[in-house]
């Protein structure tokens, strides 16, 4: 099951799983979208769900429960990112989608549901989509850049606590794709660098799943986690020059 999977990563992940003979669920809020993608990949499932609702992430889980009882995949793509200026108060930060919500609680949510369910399964996976800013921030996008460190620590206790399980618990950390991930925010920001395309994110998830590495970064992705660790203050400086 992939979260996000109508558009960009997500999207690029279904069409690798059912290629290789895979059945796939993937789930989103906009009914168009799903609809979209199932007309490009009619072998896929597709649910509609708001991530950002406990309500949802229930009812998600219960229909995969009911449906799809050999789930042995779980893929926690879905994510929005948002510019916040705090110098407005909370203005920007509650007008508009939660990133909290979607990007932190609703991995951990549901990795909370499905674990159990996995557990079952000879071998399954978790896979949790981060991102670079996870070691080194973007402060015009400041929530969303912290809900990916989050996911970092999730992702390393996780596999931690599931070492002596069936589950491997892989991150991701892509570099900028060129995805919908900010709702237009980079022409705000000028920015001309539209990233990777999803295809190349996809290439190194599999790898990934093939030769159980656990942390994968891509590209500037590495850049950003080596200088978290060996200059941390000027890699900040030179992401955050605006």
């Amino acid at each position: 099951m992939i979260t996000g999977g109508a558009t960009g990563i997500g999207f690029s992940l279904a069409e690798a799983f059912v290629k290789a003979g895979n059945e796939v669920i993937i789930c989103g809020r906009r009914a168009h979208k799903l609809e979209e993608a199932k007309d490009k990949l009619p072998q896929i499932h597709t649910k509609i769900c708001d991530l950002s609702k406990e309500k949802e992430r229930k009812l998600l889980y219960d229909w995969v429960r009911s449906n799809f009882k050999d789930i042995n995949v779980l893929v926690n793509n879905a994510g929005i990112q948002r510019m916040i200026d705090f110098k407005k108060g909370t203005h920007d930060l509650i007008d508009g989608e939660d990133e909290i919500e979607i990007n932190l609680k609703a991995y951990i949510y549901l990795s909370a549901y499905f674990i159990p369910l996995l557990l079952r399964r000879k071998e399954a996976a978790i896979i949790n989509v981060s991102s670079g800013l996870a070691f080194i921030p973007l402060a015009a996008v400041p929530v969303y850049s912290a809900t990916k460190a989050a996911i970092h620590s999730f992702s390393l206790s996780l596999r931690h606590q599931l070492r002596d399980s069936s589950i491997r618990v892989f991150e991701i950390i892509p570099p900028i794709v060129d995805t919908e991930l900010d709702r237009g925010a980079r022409e705000e920001r000028k920015q001309e660098d539209r990233g990777i395309p999803p295809f190349e994110v996809t290439k190194v998830v599999l790898k990934a799943l093939e030769n159980n590495e656990y942390g994968v970064a891509i590209g500037m992705a590495q850049y950003l986690r080596d200088g978290s660790r060996n200059s941390p203050e000027q890699t900040f400086k030179n992401v955050n020059r605006w």
